[in-house]
């Protein structure tokens, strides 16, 4: 087996593979998942060298850190570098209701957090999201009494503007910024990636793969399980489903002509925009893990990644990455 790549999170942040494993799929918003699938697939990540594993206390309302916590009884902590996300509120329903960023809360999540991952330290916390009601440097500031305590290692964002990594940035410094990068969703390389590397900042990019849009695995007459948060994806609603399909065999044909599945070249683009870009996979298979590995194979020159953007081009996606109502949420 190949070596894996490492990268570093930002100037500040810890070594890590170049490619991270999202788990937000294997408990929440993607139907029904295989329990045991999915431990077997963080024991297949760690086999492979992938140290970056990516978690949210709300995932499952608290069940994806206990399958982490599952998954590394018998492993060495000392290989995982552990990312949580933390401040969305749901209800018993599972229905969202905003993000709580107050320093209290920031102290009662992660101690809730701790005890679910059975560790005694988290690597990367971060807001999942901005708390309007709490000035951004309140909440970071929280973070960083916890990191002076020694409950936490770094401190990252979530889904912020360029303005916002300068205020939190000013406090403590940031590892990394979590965020939505691929193909089909470019708006990040505008104001946020060059303020990000202004201030030493990196990425982990989730969503490489445009929630399976992007995999070459789907079709338009997919169905989808009950409980799928992209039954209200705009980009998965019929008119805009099938134009995206369209360009995902645009790109098939691309990444054939290089020994690729559309996933791969996917993955690999991104991993290609910079040593700072950490791509996040959110494989809840074995058989899905090992193909995204291989894209770190390819070793994309900037002729095969121009021919990638040829077949997607900047723009080019019909319909939003998220339905309207959440859209305020995001970085402009």
């Amino acid at each position: 087996m190949a070596t894996m790549q490492t990268r570093r999170l930002g100037s500040t942040g810890p070594q890590v593979s170049a490619l991270g494993l999202g788990m937000m799929g294997m408990s929440d918003l993607y139907g029904p998942a295989d329990r045991d699938e999915a431990v077997a697939t963080v024991h297949s990540a760690l086999d492979a060298g992938v140290t970056l594993l990516d978690t949210g206390d709300f995932y499952g309302m608290g069940d994806n850190e206990m399958l982490l916590r599952d998954a590394l009884r018998e492993r060495d902590r000392g290989n995982a570098v552990i990312s949580v996300k933390f401040g969305a509120l749901r209800g018993p329903d599972g229905a969202w209701s905003g993000n709580d960023g107050r320093p209290e809360a920031v102290r009662s999540f992660l101690a809730y957090s701790l005890r679910r991952l059975g560790t005694d330290h988290i690597d990367v916390y971060r807001p999942a999201r901005l708390d309007p009601a709490v000035p951004v440097e309140e909440t970071v500031g929280a973070i960083a009494e916890m990191v002076e305590a020694g409950y936490v290692r770094h401190i990252g964002l979530s889904e912020v503007g360029a303005q916002t990594l300068r205020r939190a940035a000013a406090v403590h410094p940031i590892t990394d910024l979590q965020i939505e990068y691929s193909l089909l969703s470019r708006g990040v390389e505008d104001e946020i990636l060059p303020a990000a590397r202004e201030l030493g900042i990196g990425v982990t990019a989730y969503g490489v793969l445009s929630r399976g849009l992007l995999s070459g695995h789907w079709s338009s007459g997919r169905g989808l399980e009950p409980g799928d948060f992209r039954a209200g994806s705009p980009r998965f609603r019929d008119g805009n489903l099938q134009h995206n399909l369209d360009l995902v065999e645009a790109l098939r044909t691309v990444a054939a002509a290089k020994g690729m599945t559309p996933a791969q070249a996917a993955i690999a683009w991104v991993a290609a925009r910079g040593d700072d870009v950490v791509p996040l996979v959110g494989a809840r298979r074995r058989e899905r893990l090992a193909e995204a590995l291989g894209a770190l194979e390819s070793g994309l020159t900037a002729e095969e990644a121009a021919e990638i953007e040829k077949a997607v081009p900047r723009g080019a996606a019909a319909g939003e990455r998220y339905p309207e109502a959440l859209m305020p949420h995001l970085p402009a």
